[in-house]
């Protein structure tokens, strides 16, 4: 696995003071072969070299060049994907999120679906208001939550009470089969007194529109019935009324190891591309620590 790249050759020339005949001779040597021969020669240079360049990260980075991403490549391109994986961690956020820009818009989704759902609805909300979460969920999801076995019913009654009567009046009514009177206090009153299932059938009568405005006041109220909503109901909508474009931007806000397993998901090819944009002193400092065995298969050729 000789690691000779063009600008690593034009390094050693100048470090070692090699002559023209020495570089004809070295062009096709491994680094670990020209060091070899020049240190038994007694050039001092080539022999602190060697010994500088597994342990000290400032001569790695000049040595093979890695502030340029290419460099960068080609010793990624020689890892696992076991040993790339292992360098995900030491990525920042923002090399994170472009990665997430290989991904397709159903993968994105796939794996939105799969972290926490307090981190789903981090994304949600940099995409969306709460009234547009709303106004976008499916009157199923709308049902589902406020008819839920851990719906506040106090909260959703006090609510309810906010109601136009002639909604209330049909609530009931769909339910008793009995025209339903009073003001909106007794109305609600009469709902509470329902048996469970009357209860939940009337709650899921209501007219479309006021249901989201119910649904509106008790999630505003107390956030945490967003959690309630299921991943694919929230996915469904960001792929549907959002850009991928501005999807990758709103998943910046993801907790890192969450995106760090995404990564995991490129193929080897493009993950080595992501990581090129790992820092430099880090990314040397690892092949010395995390990758002495490579490192050294690397310079002997």
């Amino acid at each position: 696995m000789s690691l000779i790249i063009e600008s690593t050759f034009e390094y050693l020339k100048t470090r070692l003071g090699l002559s023209p005949a020495k570089i004809e001779f070295y062009k096709n040597k491994s680094i670990d072969e020209i060091l070899e021969a020049e240190a038994s020669e007694g050039n001092q240079e080539a022999i602190q070299l060697a010994a500088d360049m597994f342990t000290n990260p400032s001569m790695l980075i000049e040595l093979f060049q890695l502030a340029d991403p290419e460099n960068k490549l080609v010793i990624l391109n020689s890892m696992t994907s076991s040993q790339l994986e292992k360098l995900i961690p030491m990525l920042e956020q923002d090399d994170l999120v472009q990665g997430l820009r290989f991904f397709t818009m159903d993968n994105l989704m796939t794996m939105l679906q799969k972290i926490p759902k307090e981190e789903l609805l981090k994304v949600v909300f940099e995409l969306f208001s709460e009234r547009q979460v709303i106004e976008y969920m499916s009157e199923e999801q709308l049902d589902k939550v406020l008819t839920g076995t851990d719906m506040d019913k106090e909260l959703l009654l006090k609510n309810l009470k906010s109601i136009p009567e002639i909604y209330l009046q049909q609530m009931l009514e769909s339910v008793t089969g009995q025209k339903a009177e009073g003001n909106a206090e007794e109305l609600v009153l009469q709902i509470s007194q329902l048996g469970d299932l009357a209860y939940k059938n009337a709650i899921k009568s209501l007219e479309p529109e006021q249901k989201r405005q119910l649904t509106l006041l008790i999630t505003s109220t107390d956030n945490k019935y967003y959690k309630n909503f299921d991943a694919d109901a929230y996915t469904h909508i960001i792929s549907r009324e959002r850009e991928k474009e501005d999807t990758v931007k709103a998943m910046g806000s993801i907790k890192p190891e969450h995106l760090h397993k995404m990564m995991e998901h490129l193929p080897k090819d493009i993950l080595s591309i992501v990581i090129t944009q790992i820092d430099t002193e880090k990314f040397a400092q690892a092949l010395i620590t995390k990758f002495p065995e490579l490192l050294a298969q690397l310079v002997a050729g």
